[in-house]
């Protein structure tokens, strides 16, 4: 098995893994135990790894953050709407 079909695999799981909360976050409205602090370091994080991805030109990175970049954003941006 390459390295790369490792990348690809190990970023497929991970950013599956975001999905079932963003899913749970939409039909709920619930963001009440969610961190605010975290979900907003995290989605930064994410959106810094993607840039990452790009600029080295890591298919693997770049496509899993891309990916998870978006129930992360969705996620954040319920937690900040509940806020107000």
């Amino acid at each position: 098995m390459s390295s790369e079909l490792v990348g690809y695999l190990a970023a497929g799981l991970t950013t599956v893994s975001f999905f079932p909360q963003a899913i749970k976050t939409l039909r709920s409205g619930d963001t009440k135990s969610i961190s605010l602090g975290m979900y907003g370091l995290f989605t930064s994080g994410v959106a810094l790894w993607s840039l990452y991805g790009l600029l080295v030109k890591d298919g693997p990175v770049l496509v899993a953050n891309l990916i998870t970049l978006v129930p992360a954003a969705v996620v954040l941006q319920r937690k900040i709407v509940g806020c107000r």
